[in-house]
């Protein structure tokens, strides 16, 4: 590429792109298995393996009310609610609706459940408390960690969203549930808030409804958001992705403009062997 600056330079820093990309890859995905590895053991510890999915549930929640003891933070707020060791194993955290659903989130996909954050939200956008949607028999049935209790109807079986949103059947569900108000109602609920994104989130959310009707449930948007680990992982596998393909561009480029043809590494590291091999002798 001698002659062509610009396309050398180009070539380095789209190297040096491709370098670091990789780099996280290794390094979340040796984050991320060493997550998933202590939540596994977690899991086995508190989820019989043999129970129902329901049971699974309640064995949970009840670990996550009488469980053993944890620790206290003295500054709750140096606490990382995004770290499952942290939500796991501090009592600040398994207080707070929002860290409580993580770290049952958390809990139950690595106890073999389906899981994913509920969000309900007042008249204005806002979070007013997070729940956990949970699949058991082809339903996703409402799930409270905060309160430590599966949301049910008088039938006993447990309610869903769509029953939940009628007022009856919300009042009958948590009337046995001690200290639980009234305003976490069901009529409004999200399992991402795109309206926190400023002046764009609505307009967002109506253009991925519009896209891509399926796109809130079709992905465990839960574990992407709220687990940095993995976040890391699907960020760093973006970045090499994107680095890929520069190259790419750039090798097209370069042959369809200046009628330069890039050398493979491994054409380079054959030749390299070749030389070696011919010195050596």
């Amino acid at each position: 590429m001698k002659g062509y600056p610009t396309v050398r330079v180009l070539w380095y820093v789209s190297n040096i792109l491709l370098v670091v990309s990789l780099g996280f890859v290794i390094y979340s995905a040796g984050w991320e298995f060493s997550t998933r590895s202590y939540l596994k053991g977690f899991s086995d510890a508190v989820i019989p393996y043999s129970h129902d999915p329901e049971q699974k549930i309640e064995a949970i929640l009840a670990w996550m009310q009488n469980g053993a003891a944890r620790h206290n933070a003295q500054d709750p707020n140096t606490i990382d609610g995004r770290n499952p060791e942290d939500t796991l194993n501090y009592h600040q955290l398994l207080e707070v609706c929002g860290t409580a659903t993580n770290a049952f989130v958390n809990l139950a996909q690595s106890g073999g459940l389906r899981a994913r954050r509920l969000l309900l939200l007042d008249k204005n956008g806002l979070s007013k408390h997070v729940v956990v949607e949970t699949l058991v028999d082809n339903r996703w049935i409402v799930v409270d960690p905060a309160f430590h209790s599966i949301l049910r109807l008088t039938t006993g079986r447990p309610a869903t969203l769509e029953d939940l949103r009628k007022p009856e059947i919300f009042r009958a569900a948590t009337q046995s549930i001690p200290n639980y108000s009234s305003i976490y109602s069901y009529e409004s609920a999200v399992h991402i808030r795109l309206e926190r994104i400023p002046l764009i989130g609505k307009f967002l959310r109506r253009y991925f409804d519009f896209i891509w009707p399926s796109w809130e449930v079709s992905i465990n948007w839960t574990l992407l958001l709220e687990r940095k680990s993995f976040a890391m992982l699907v960020l760093s596998i973006l970045l090499l992705c994107f680095a890929l393909a520069v190259r790419l561009f750039l090798s097209w480029y370069c042959f369809s403009k200046f009628g330069i043809v890039r050398v493979r590494l491994r054409d380079k590291l054959t030749r390299a062997g070749e030389v070696l091999l011919s010195n050596s002798q």
